[in-house]
């Protein structure tokens, strides 16, 4: 128990003081921590890792910590631990994992991790994990795949293009099976896969309309309710497809996503009513005959709720206009204030 004993006293020291990490940096802890990440046991890889998490989160590591790291070997192989975590131990896995995690959010070496082929690796680790835990209920396991998510997630909202990198359908399959597996007994993991999801559909259109033609839509539909974070995420992955154009909201709309609007539009929530707006635009604009059915359906009176409220009247308003212009009228010859609410 000796290395391992070191490490983590070693870790608790390094947490508490800024001057036992001034002290450390000089005498070269990096490079010594380096030489341990290829030790064969898993309760020394474990320790480690909880050290470099804790030096990792430190305030001076994007610009004091992190470039010692990237200059070692540690990156490569904090990568071949994690990918590895299915089968071997996945104690060190899930301490590395945030390792990375933290050196995505400091900003500063995304372009280092994706050079070493993060985003495909832990895109090929995410699959791995979705078929775990639909064969068999993995107990723990989601405690790696919390940091593996906001690691692509992160990764992907830097647009650096690397969405390139993992056109792959499986990959948003794998999403989809992780949040449904865990939607019930650990569902902090929903917001987490709604995050990825949403960066994964944000600019490109291959992921919007993988979520179409896989029919994956009515699965994203049901996680509205699930809770604020989860329901203005669902909204923005919608909105993203809806962006895309006339096709894709004539998709959304013949898929019923309108009659599931009128719930969370209802909500005294700026928030979720706020990307409710959005949405409700993009489909009026794009697909006129959403309008109609939209007052078909009682809209009009779900939206005059929301009238009173400062941030959303004027949307409100330009949105309600959109909605009852006459019979015949052009849905892109919208007033002015309608244009102006949205642009």
């Amino acid at each position: 128990q000796g290395p391992e004993l070191c490490l983590y006293t070693l870790g608790n020291l390094v947490v508490e003081s800024e001057a036992v990490r001034k002290q450390l940096l000089p005498q070269g802890i990096i490079p010594v921590l380096a030489s341990c990440i290829q030790s064969p046991h898993e309760a020394v890889l474990e320790g480690l890792g909880y050290v470099l998490s804790q030096l990792l989160q430190a305030k001076e590591a994007p610009t004091e910590i992190i470039p010692l790291v990237l200059d070692s070997v540690l990156p490569q192989h904090m990568l071949r631990l994690v990918c590895s975590g299915l089968k071997s131990g996945t104690g060190a896995a899930v301490e590395f994992a945030w390792c990375l995690h933290y050196i995505v959010c400091s900003h500063t070496a995304n372009a280092a991790l994706i050079a070493l082929g993060a985003v495909p690796a832990l895109s090929s680790l995410l699959c791995d994990i979705a078929s775990e835990i639909s064969q068999s209920f993995s107990e723990g396991l989601e405690l790696l795949t919390c940091p593996v998510l906001r690691c692509l997630g992160n990764l992907l909202a830097e647009e650096t293009g690397c969405e390139a990198q993992i056109q792959d359908e499986r990959l948003l399959a794998a999403l989809f099976t992780v949040m449904q597996c865990y939607l019930q007994k650990h569902p902090f993991i929903v917001p987490e896969g709604l995050w990825l999801l949403n960066n994964l559909t944000a600019d490109d259109p291959f992921f919007c309309f993988a979520l179409l033609s896989l029919d994956l839509l009515p699965a994203l539909l049901q996680l509205l309710p699930c809770s604020q974070a989860a329901s203005v995420l669902v909204l923005t992955v919608l909105c993203n497809v809806a962006e895309k154009g006339p096709a894709y909201c004539q998709q959304l709309h013949q898929r019923a996503a309108l009659p599931l609007l009128l719930g969370p539009l209802a909500l005294p929530d700026p928030e979720v009513v706020g990307q409710c707006l959005e949405l409700l635009h993009l489909l009026f604009l794009h697909c006129p005959q959403a309008a109609v059915d939209f007052v078909g359906q009682g809209g009009p009176q779900t939206l005059k709720q929301h009238q009173s409220t400062p941030e959303l009247q004027e949307r409100v308003q330009a949105l309600l206009d959109m909605a009852l212009q006459p019979p015949g009228a052009s849905i892109f010859s919208s007033s002015p204030a309608a244009s102006s609410a949205f642009s």
